[in-house]
């Protein structure tokens, strides 16, 4: 059941707005996310949160600095997603470029799992490193470090996946710790990244390591930190639309590391209007299915590629990946619809899914799909080998999916081998013959934890779009913008009649819309091939449709009901 909402607009911020110049619609828009103020929206450099706000890092960068001085070998320990691959580009760019020793591994999640393991020592140890630098992990790594101070290897965490009562004995640079003060708990792990090298920036800069050589200047690297920060899916802080904002201008520039060249024009997509749409939704999965299909060290190596010439054979093998994972996916989508025929979605607050031939690497992509459409927390497992299952679950407003397993495994203790994640997503293994009482012992937890209101799926939206506001020019306009989570995309709501409609590409509609005031856009439905009534109440995008070189403006339907 969904119901559609208008979000509300603060009448004295939207007053603040109009007064600074804003159209009405911007000041609309802004007003309903929180802004008041025209500085909000400034995205300079300038504007970023100090490094010396996030606890430890001033710390780590003298460490850093120290083991550069030392000759140290440093090695980067990553994650396989695109928030630990760009991580570790960025690590390894910015590290050799103040002079470092550095390599990197990433762990195979079908062979390692995920974060800095006993087994991951093992295989660092082969590169004899003196410091393993996690990324996008370690916060929850307590064997892996102890494993590796048993070795003499230093450990130094960089993180900003939520701790868990007790932290690892390393020093540790994480938004999320408990005594941290830094304002923006929104970091991705890039982020976090980012802000370590601009504390080992200004520890060189107080020896002196600069005064014979250039400068390296952190900005270049912004357009890596954007894509792993979108894609990601953190919160959209003031803070990270700055990173984000002045990654995209890099990007549009033709100023992107090669890869990133590279990813585009496999992927068919203009540089030159870089959006948050082609972060999420074209870069972001083509660099994710290395690591979903293969190994992310392949994704890694096509960001750190000195040339386009070098790193387009690999974006399009990327891109290649990224269409074989779309058809698994839609294949376990499928066979998840099947398992649900004879369940009372209903009558349930959670959904729980096992089958034993689902891809390992797919299970996260396809919890989103069927939670989207169910509108319950949803987790989805494979087999892991070694009577082992690996899920990986996506939650709704209102229930905070680690804490949630954290209350099943204290209820629990046997039952949950290992997890972890964020208020929205988190990973979790479990014994095979364990999965039908932790789908009940989940359940009940859900139940205790949401109300039926929780269960109802409210879509909010921007309101209606005037006849003067539905052109290009709207479209153009809100495509520049730094849009994502916790500062979402416009979308608005209103009534159409629906004067054609026809199928493509066997699963899309394609439709053609009359508004009230008889102007008729062009408009689709991606992934819905069933009829259309002739009058709706419909939520929808407004986009630019580029085709055959003509550039219009195209509604994209999330949602419509009949009037």
């Amino acid at each position: 059941m969904s119901q559609i909402k208008i979000r509300a607009v603060p009448a004295e911020q939207e007053r603040h707005l109009l007064q600074a110049g804003f159209s009405p619609l911007q000041a609309r828009l802004y007003a309903a996310r929180g802004i008041s103020q025209p500085q909000e929206l400034e995205h300079e450099l300038k504007h970023l949160l100090p490094f010396t706000q996030l606890k430890n890092a001033p710390e780590m960068g003298q460490r850093l600095a120290d083991a550069i001085a030392q000759g140290q070998r440093l090695l980067i320990v990553g994650d396989y997603d695109a928030d630990g691959a760009t991580a570790t580009t960025l690590g390894m760019k910015g590290l050799a470029a103040f002079g470092a020793k550095v390599d990197f591994i990433v762990p195979n999640r079908f062979e390692y799992g995920y974060g800095l393991t006993p087994e991951i020592v093992e295989l660092a140890r082969e590169k004899s490193p003196d410091i393993i630098v996690t990324v996008d992990n370690g916060i929850a790594s307590h064997a892996g470090v102890a494993a590796a101070k048993a070795y003499g290897i230093e450990v130094l965490i960089t993180d900003h996946h939520l701790p868990a009562d007790t932290l690892p004995d390393a020093l540790i640079v994480n938004p999320n710790q408990g005594d941290c003060p830094f304002p923006s708990k929104n970091l991705a792990g890039v982020g976090v990244m980012f802000y370590v090298l601009m504390a080992l920036r200004a520890a060189l800069r107080e020896r002196g390591a600069f005064a014979n050589q250039p400068e390296p200047n952190l900005a270049q690297w912004l357009d890596i930190v954007a894509l792993g920060t979108v894609a990601d899916v953190v919160k959209l802080d003031a803070n990270n639309r700055i990173l984000v904002e002045q990654g995209l201008k890099r990007m549009r520039a033709g100023r992107a590391c090669p890869g990133i060249m590279a990813l585009f024009t496999a992927a068919g997509r203009f540089h030159g209007r870089a959006s948050c749409f082609d972060l999420g939704f074209t870069l972001g999965p083509r660099l994710n299915a290395a690591g979903r299909l293969d190994d992310m060290s392949f994704g890694i190596n096509t960001l750190l590629a000195p040339s386009e010439e070098i790193a387009l054979p690999q974006a399009k093998e990327l891109d290649q990946l990224n269409r074989s994972r779309r058809e698994i996916e839609q294949g376990m989508r499928e066979e998840a619809e099947r398992a649900l025929v004879n369940v009372e979605v209903a009558d349930r607050y959670s959904i729980s899914l096992y089958q034993a031939d689902w891809h390992q690497g797919v299970v996260g992509i396809v919890a989103s799909r069927v939670k989207d459409r169910y509108h319950r927390p949803t987790l989805v497992f494979a087999d892991g080998g070694d009577e082992e299952i690996k899920g990986s679950g996506r939650s709704i407003a209102g229930l905070h999916l680690r804490d949630a397993l954290d209350l099943v495994s204290k209820r629990h203790p046997s039952l949950i081998k290992k997890f972890g994640g964020h208020a929205m997503a988190a990973g979790l293994t479990l014994a095979r013959r364990d999965f039908a009482q932790f789908a009940q012992a989940f359940e009940e937890v859900c139940r205790q934890l949401l109300t039926p209101a929780d269960l109802t799926h409210v879509i909010e939206t921007d309101g209606i779009l005037s006849s003067a506001e539905l052109h290009i020019g709207t479209a153009e306009l809100l495509d520049k913008q730094v849009w994502g989570q916790g500062f979402p995309a416009p979308v608005f709501s209103g009534q159409f009649r629906v004067i054609e409609q026809r199928i493509v590409g066997e699963k899309h509609s394609k439709l053609k819309l009359s508004t009230p005031e008889g102007i008729v856009l062009d408009a689709m439905r991606f992934n819905y091939a069933e009829p259309i009534p002739q009058k709706i109440n419909a939520v929808y995008k407004i986009s630019v449709n580029e085709f055959r070189g003509e550039r219009n403006l195209q509604l994209q339907l999330d949602y419509c009901e009949p009037i």
